[in-house]
């Protein structure tokens, strides 16, 4: 052997010996290492993910994987576990996705999915060794980079539940090798590229919830290895016939798909298991004109999902039982089924497991085809048309096989009556749902539960009396709904009778909306309750000190009683109390010692508490030692001392309200310096005044302010400049006497404020105009100062009030072109608007939509008391469905254009006008227009005068009583009548000794 050859071999085993060593001793590539580090150092890692990437040796850092001989990094996994509800979430990065990754070229995986990101990064697509790339769930928006085309080597692309808009880039049908595309989830456009039906090797294609146009392309048809395939929203030209080409299809998910009326496709899939055509307008001609004899997948198809389609006939059963003999799961729901199942169905159904046949139209006697199919374990039959009492309905089902393998079974809002019969048959039964049924009655104590139930619903019946002792024998039971009955036993006696077994078992019992009365009892032996609802019954008296919750309740719900006193201690000790509501009832004792009370280690837990319309006194106490605290409700109480100035809110609060009361003080910057989650803000009604220092930046970012009768002046709060995700706007009568800032008005234009309320203050200025047609929908800026004239962008809005202000032009808002035309509401009243009302009404009133309050077609105009001259447009009596209309106290002449509304208005509504004419005025038009006075004799009597009919009729009736009260009582007491005469005699004797005098 040559001494070359042995150097080789030496090197071979040292290079061996190392691997073999173990990964711990791989050192990474410096520069790729320095390359993680920039990453790293562009993301916000709040929970530690990324807290190993400190040590030299990148290759062993949680999520990264290096080649065993050359150290490179091959994988990157960092995968998170983000929600967008926070409480949800579990760890996640969030940030920017840095170029430095650009320099790991050997990376093959490339797992980042379920963070939080903005756009996709272009430089991926150079990262040309990628096997397996999952951006999955991370929040992108923007588009696909059309560099994605370049990863020659991908065989996994997912960028499902994102935000990614625009079309699909054509080039990743170059990407030859892939065998799993799922696009869901997004918001991509225009036609989904015929390019993919270039990909031969793809098995996974799932492009569902988006927004493609209607035209599905044919081209998919040639992907003859596709396994899997989702689709919704749009059309097949030929009728599916290109889906008879995929041979190799499993899974085919079709929602809101059209255009399927052949069905020639469907028995050429030999391997075909799940088969979903949801709402593809298949009606029973689908059913009828095919072959079943054809279909080649008799042991293959388990699952079937026609549900949301327009079947009709029960015939469907049959084809079903012809075209599979092993079928586990049966979807039905949503078509308009009735009639009888022929009993060959429940003995053809050797395997199925799960039959949902909701929101159809069967009668209760249909359950018994279904009694003998022993392997069902799931039975949804709700919104249906069961109108047979609940004994006869079980009975059905009872009587064959089914009773010992169903497990759940959902009869809800059907019309069943009767009361609640035994139900121990059902052996393996663990849900039971008969809510929004007709059940009344009261539950006897011979209603026996099934021992494996876990969950009972029979709420919103009309069950009376109490719940049995039975149920409280039930040791498997886990929730006991019954809300929105007429239960009206005893709290105690209620708690007593679920005091068996069941106390060990119960977590979620709720019992809102009955009549149960009593005072709140001892919960401590319902070891495992997690949720206690008893709102909206009548509770009532003090709760006493020796009323423990459960060590584990989460959640309890006692508002809308007649709960008097305070809040124990013991409901401070309620280490895992989460939310507490015990608004709207007449709890009386002062705050300070309800805070004290919930301060033991409930402190710590408690995230929602609900104090509402009661009659809490006392001033707000220090609340910064609730560190979990997100939302506090206080408002409509009896609050009344001053604020301390050294007091906080807790850390993590998030919704804030106070309104209401009659609390007073000063709220300063110091008060909310810890509080950086605050969305939402109401201290409305009160007699508070907010003084915050003049560059204040807040940690938070409101999006419900509400501050009306708060002293917020007198300056604008400059404050709100900072705020940028406003929803909702009121500091009306706020005390501000100040022209309004610019940026103001071009928050209006931001498109996200819904509403603004700034009305009742002494602003003043001219309004700036902007392009934008976007504005808040509803704008109110009555009782102000404001005046020049209207600008043209208000007409974005829906709802506007400028009255009681000094505009003095209006013509450029009144003809705005290119506005939305929503606007539904308009009050300019009590102005300086002058000169003609223009006749240009059509091009914005006129085609309003549905203004959204609560009166549908709501069209309101408000114009009085201004100096508007001339006659009024014809255009205003094409507006549609005007329903409110004042032109008072105008200076309009002429006629009133003839149309069915402004004839139906009220003779107010256009009164002090000079010479305005027509119906409904009683002033008669002339031939030129001119109004004439009607030529009948007497008083004319306006509607709203002071002197109407009604007067002269109360002045001649009191004239008359009074006389008959001073001469009757003359006329028929004698001894007022002497008195009368005696007075009027002196009177007169002394005239005449003045005279004599004189």
């Amino acid at each position: 052997m040559s001494p070359i050859h042995l150097k080789v071999i030496i090197l071979m085993l040292c290079v061996a010996f190392k691997v073999v060593g173990g990964e711990h001793e791989i050192k990474c590539l410096e520069r790729e290492r320095e390359a993680l580090l920039r990453f790293k150092a562009s993301l916000h890692d709040p929970h530690g993910m990324l807290s190993s990437w400190t040590t030299a040796h990148c290759c062993q850092w949680k999520g990264i994987r290096c080649n065993n001989l050359t150290a490179n990094v091959v994988s990157l996994d960092l995968h998170g576990e983000y929600d967008y509800d926070e409480t949800q979430s579990g760890p996640y990065i969030s940030g920017e996705i840095h170029e430095s990754l650009v320099e790991l070229q050997q990376l093959k995986y490339l797992n980042l999915s379920h963070n939080y990101f903005s756009n996709i990064p272009e430089f991926l697509g150079s990262l040309s060794n990628l096997r397996y790339l999952d951006l999955s769930w991370d929040y992108f928006g923007g588009k696909i980079p059309s560099q994605f085309g370049s990863l020659s080597h991908l065989k996994y692309l997912n960028l499902a539940g994102n935000d990614l808009e625009g079309s699909i880039p054509p080039q990743l049908g170059n990407l030859s090798k892939l065998e799993y595309l799922d696009l869901s989830s997004n918001r991509f456009e225009g036609n989904i590229p015929s390019q993919i039906g270039n990909l031969s090797k793809l098995e996974h294609l799932d492009l569902s919830s988006n927004s493609f146009e209607e035209n599905i392309p044919s081209e998919l048809g040639n992907l003859s290895n596709l396994q899997q395939l989702y689709l919704d929203d749009g059309v097949l030209n030929d009728g599916g016939k290109w889906l008879s080409n995929l041979i190799s299809l499993t899974h085919l998910y079709l929602r809101s798909i059209y255009g399927l009326s052949s069905h020639s496709w469907l028995q050429k899939l030999p391997k075909l298991r799940e088969l979903r055509l949801i709402d593809c307008s298949l009606s029973d001609h689908f059913i009828l004109s095919s072959r079943p004899s054809k279909f080649n997948f008799s042991t293959s198809l388990l699952a079937i999902d026609l549900s949301q389609n327009t079947f009709t006939s029960p015939m469907i059963f049959k084809w079903v039982t012809n075209i599979t003999s092993n079928l586990v799961e049966l979807d039905l729901a949503g078509n308009n089924l009735k009639g009888s199942v022929s009993n060959h169905f429940g003995m053809a159904m050797n395997s199925l497991e799960h039959l949902d046949l909701s929101l159809n139209n069967f009668k209760g006697d249909v359950l018994k085809s279904f009694m003998n199919i022993c392997t069902l374990q799931s039975l949804k039959m709700t919104e249906n048309n069961f109108t047979e009492d609940l004994p006869s309905i079980l009975h059905h089902l009872s009587s064959g096989c089914i009773g010992y393998s169903l497990q759940d079974l959902d009869l809800s809002d059907n019309y069943i009556t009767g009361s609640l019969s035994n139900l121990s048959t059902f052996l393996a039964l663990k849900s039971l749902d008969l809510s929004f049924n007709q059940l009344n009655e009261k539950i006897t104590e011979g209603t026996k539960l099934p021992f494996q139930l876990e969950s009972l619903s029979i709420s919103s019946n009309l069950l009376e009396g109490r719940i049995p002792k039975s149920f409280g024998n039930a040791c498997a039971l886990s929730t006991l709904d019954m809300r929105d009955n007429n239960l009206s036993d005893e709290l105690s006696t209620t708690i007593h009778h679920l005091s068996g077994c069941a106390k060990y078992s119960l977590q979620e019992l709720n019992l809102e909306g009955n009549q149960i009365n009593g005072t709140f009892p001892d919960l401590s032996t319902f070891s495992a309750l997690k949720s206690l609802d008893l709102s909206f019954n009548r509770l009532n008296g003090k709760i006493i000190e020796g009323s423990k919750l459960p060590t584990q309740l989460e959640s309890l719900l006692i508002g809308s009683n007649f709960l008097e006193g305070g809040i124990p201690k013991s409901f401070g000790n309620a280490c895992a109390l989460r939310i507490l509501d015990m608004s709207n009832n007449s709890l009386s004792e002062e705050f300070s010692m309800i805070i004290h009370h919930l301060s033991g280690c409930a402190r710590y837990s408690l995230e929602q508490l609900y104090l509402s319309m009661n009659k809490i006194s006392g001033t707000l106490p220090d609340l910064s030692i609730f560190s979990s605290l997100k939302k506090l409700c206080v408002d409509t109480n009896m609050l009344n001392g001053e604020i301390h100035k050294d007091i906080q809110f807790p850390p993590l609060l998030e919704d804030l309200q106070m309104q209401s009361n009659s609390l007073y003080g000063v709220f300063t910057d110091h008060h909310f310096v810890n509080v950086s989650k605050l969305s939402y803000l109401n201290l409305s009604d009160n007699s508070l005044t907010l003084t915050f220092t003049q560059n204040w930046v807040p940690p938070f970012q409101l999006s419900y302010i509400y501050l009306q009768s708060c002293i917020l002046g007198p300056t604008f709060p400059k404050w709100l400049q900072t705020q940028n995700e406003i929803i909702e706007l009121d500091i009306s009568n706020a005390t501000i006497l100040d022209m309004v800032p610019r940026w103001f008005w071009a928050k209006l234009t931001l498109g996200n404020i819904i509403s603004i309320d700034i009305s009742y203050n002494s602003l003043c200025g001219i309004i700036p105009n902007f392009s934008e047609k976007k504005t808040v929908s509803d704008l109110n800026i009555a009782s102000n100062q404001f005046e020049g004239p209207i600008p043209p962008f208000l007409r974005g809005s829906q709802s506007l009030d400028l009255s009681n202000n000094n505009f003095s032009y209006s013509r450029s808002f009144m003809c705005a072109n290119g506005s939305d035309e929503t606007l539904g509401r308009l009050d300019l009243s009590n102005n300086h608007l002058s000169g003609e009302i223009p006749d240009c009404w059509t091009k914005g009133i006129l085609h309003v939509e549905r203004f959204k309050t609560n009166i549908p077609n709501y069209r309101v105009i408000t114009s009085k008391r201004n100096q508007f001259i001339g006659s009024i447009s014809q255009s205003l009596a094409q507006i549609d469905r005007l329903t409110v209309l004042d032109l008072s106290h105008n200076h309009l002449t002429g006629v009133i254009p003839t149309s069915t509304q402004l004839q139906s208005f009220n003779i107010s509504s256009y009164e002090d006008n000079l010479n305005l004419c027509g119906l409904p005025l009683k002033k008669i038009c002339t031939d030129d227009g001119l109004s004439k006075e009607p030529q009948e004799s007497g008083i004319e009597i306006h509607e709203h005068s002071l002197f109407d009919r009604e007067f002269y009729i109360s002045m001649a009736l009191g004239f008359t009583i009074s006389f008959w009260i001073v001469f009757g009582s003359i006329l028929f007491n004698r001894s007022w009548r002497h008195a009368y005469f005696k007075f009027f005699n002196s009177g007169k004797i002394r005239q005449l000794q003045m005279k004599q005098v004189d």
